[in-house]
């Protein structure tokens, strides 16, 4: 025999997940919000050192 079909939905109920389930965190978007501002940074060009074996291609 099968059991009888719910007449309703069912109750509510909080499961596993907590209440702001997908929602980021404060910390996580202030982490985020840091990283995208030191890849929008300037960038200073690299020094060149002498002796570099770049130059060496250069001259051929």
């Amino acid at each position: 025999m099968s059991a009888p079909t719910p007449a309703g939905p069912g109750p509510e109920e909080r499961g596993l997940q907590p209440p702001d389930f997908g929602r980021p965190s404060p910390a996580l978007l202030a982490r985020a919000d840091r990283g995208y501002a030191r890849f929008l940074a300037p960038t200073t060009p690299a020094a060149s050192d002498d002796g570099d074996q770049d130059d060496a291609a250069r001259q051929r």
